[in-house]
């Protein structure tokens, strides 16, 4: 199954040509988690990038909810960029099923499709911008 339709409306992927997108979806895996279960831990090691397909999830800092993501959204793609321990914990608040990318594979495919670091340099910039309080409009 394609997932090249959940991966081009994902931020870090919407500039992604099609041939990139589908290298993309090759390596993503789907994952279904209870309601309850914690699918990454503050302070666990980041080792993947998570879209959500169906269902909710929760993210807590030190216990404190911070926000609800469902269907459409991701978390985790720092983990992508720099490994760093995780800053939050995400817990599914109902059955939920991601599609998840391992570090290991999405640096396999920048080091054999550098068009696909090309592509993401410009969103990761404006991200950064945002978050500085730029105005990029």
């Amino acid at each position: 199954m394609g997932y090249e339709d959940q991966l081009k409306n994902v931020w870090i992927f919407s500039r992604l040509e099609k041939a990139d997108l589908a290298r993309m979806a090759k390596v993503v895996v789907p994952r279904t988690y209870s309601a309850g279960d914690n699918i990454v831990e503050e302070g666990g090691q980041a080792v993947a990038f998570y879209v959500i397909i169906t269902g909710k999830v929760e993210i807590k800092k030190r216990g404190e909810s911070l926000a609800t993501l469902g269907a459409g959204d991701s978390f985790g793609e720092m983990s992508l960029l720099d490994g760093l321990p995780r800053a939050t914990t995400v817990a599914a608040k109902e059955e939920t099923e991601c599609l998840v990318m391992t570090r290991w594979d999405f640096n396999a495919e920048l080091q054999t499709n550098p068009s696909i670091a090309l592509a993401m340099l410009p969103i990761l910039s404006k991200r950064i911008r945002k978050l500085e309080g730029e105005d990029i409009t």
